[in-house]
């Protein structure tokens, strides 16, 4: 059985960090997911954490459930957490299970 994998890639600029994703958000990969931003959110605080989704081809609720707490956790640490290049599929999941105004979802690309 093939395990679905999430790729990260984190670019760090002084005042942002973004977080390239690819591949599947789900209930096996939400875990590296929510490490690697607990690391940043842990170390140097950036004004803004920038979730990049362009290459993210699926998100259970498991996921859904993640990119909320995280966003929560960064509120609290006063970072803005933003999701972008959101793809369609994902646009109508947050818009279906109405956590679309949960997020923060940066519309700049």
């Amino acid at each position: 059985m093939e395990r679905p994998e999430l790729s990260i890639a984190v670019q760090r600029a002084p005042d942002e960090v973004v977080i390239q994703l690819a591949g599947e958000i789900d209930v096996l990969t939400v875990n590296e997911l929510s490490v690697v931003v607990n690391e940043i959110l842990g170390d140097d605080q950036p004004h803004r954490i920038v979730l990049d989704m362009s290459g993210v081809n699926f998100c259970d609720s498991q996921g859904l459930g993640t990119l909320v707490v995280l966003s929560r956790k960064a509120q609290h640490a006063q970072v803005v957490l933003a999701l972008s290049n959101v793809g369609d599929f994902l646009m109508r999941v947050l818009d279906i299970t109405g956590l679309r105004s949960a997020l923060m979802i940066s519309s700049h690309s």
